[in-house]
């Protein structure tokens, strides 16, 4: 899947069709990730704690197996607090979202699934565990991208598998993993998030194409996240000091991409969620501003990224090359 790199995409062509509904100028895509759980700690067999988007910042890993209590609790506020304070803010103003589930962080609480398919959100997969899979062995990745599906489709009240996948720090193979487990499971193809190079959905041919000779390649459909229009910023520099630095970054993206969308260009916003970041009283002032900045204008659509995968589909179907 990655042996050549597209620098070119779609060399400034205006979408000749709009695919959102209502000829929406922008579809907006908030996304919770929802990781509580599924971190690092020697409680689930790592060799230490987690050192990544936490309170403080990047720390340094120990040279010896140790608890470390504070970032396990930091992570706590995530699922016990954040989590709860923006689920009630979007059921407030009626908008779905995105969650990227850890299956083991669901596991460990699948209540927060119960609550996120009542809110009317939608599901995905951030994998099993929130490490990196760069050097994980194959076979235990796949394992991984197995029990993640079947995880969260167990603690879903209407036995619902994922359909959009995130892994994050994923390794070389994940795309062609995910969709092997996908098929292997009977389950239609994934949508798929791990680039972050484009401002729309695109197609890319289906990973196991070539392998299986697959003579039916339907593509495989990329719907694009972010990192900057992330709350990870709060927890890695040069990033965000508080709420207001956050909204300030995140209007001013979606309203640059909202006056494209008016152009006659339809554009696509990504806005990334952590429980334990956002979630905090001190920061949450930003997210409630900018929701209300988004849900005041006209002709935005606030959507899943399922329903912008199938909106697109629906429109802009793949074109075997």
């Amino acid at each position: 899947m990655y042996e050549t790199r597209d620098l070119v995409g779609a060399a400034g062509r205006v979408v000749d069709e709009n695919p959102w509904p209502n000829n929406s100028k922008i579809a907006v895509s908030f996304v919770v990730n929802y990781e509580e759980g599924g971190e690092r700690s020697l409680l689930y067999g790592d060799e230490g704690f987690e050192t990544f988007l936490t309170e403080g910042g990047l720390m340094p890993f120990p040279n010896r197996p140790v608890r470390e209590r504070s970032i396990e609790s930091c992570f706590e506020y995530g699922s016990r607090c954040g989590f709860w304070r923006i689920l009630n803010l979007f059921k407030k103003h009626e908008v779905p979202f995105t969650c990227w589930a850890i299956g083991q962080a669901v596991e460990n609480n699948p209540t927060v699934v119960h609550a996120m398919e009542e809110a009317g959100c939608e599901v995905g997969s951030h994998s099993y565990r929130w490490i990196n899979y760069e050097n994980v062995p194959e076979e235990v990745e796949y394992e991984h991208v197995k029990k993640s599906i079947l995880g969260i489709q167990k603690a879903s009240p209407t036995n619902t598998p994922p359909r959009s996948w995130y892994t994050g720090r994923a390794s070389i193979r994940t795309r062609k993993i995910v969709c092997q487990v996908y098929r292997e499971l009977g389950l239609p193809q994934p949508f798929d998030s791990d680039d972050y190079n484009d401002d729309l959905p695109y197609w890319v041919p289906d990973p196991l194409a070539d392998e299986t000779n697959d003579k039916e390649d339907k593509g495989l459909l990329v719907v694009p996240y972010t990192l900057d229009v992330n709350d990870m910023k709060f927890a890695v520099a040069p990033g965000f000091c508080n709420g207001e630095d956050f909204f300030t970054y995140c209007r001013d993206a979606f309203d640059v991409l909202y006056e494209e969308g008016r152009d006659g260009s339809p554009k696509m916003i990504t806005i990334g969620l952590h429980c334990r970041m956002t979630g905090r009283p001190g920061r949450f002032r930003g997210l409630q501003k900018l929701m209300e900045h988004i849900t005041s204008k006209e002709g935005v659509w606030v959507a899943t990224r399922e329903q912008i995968a199938n909106a697109w589909a629906s429109k802009h179907p793949y074109q075997k090359q």
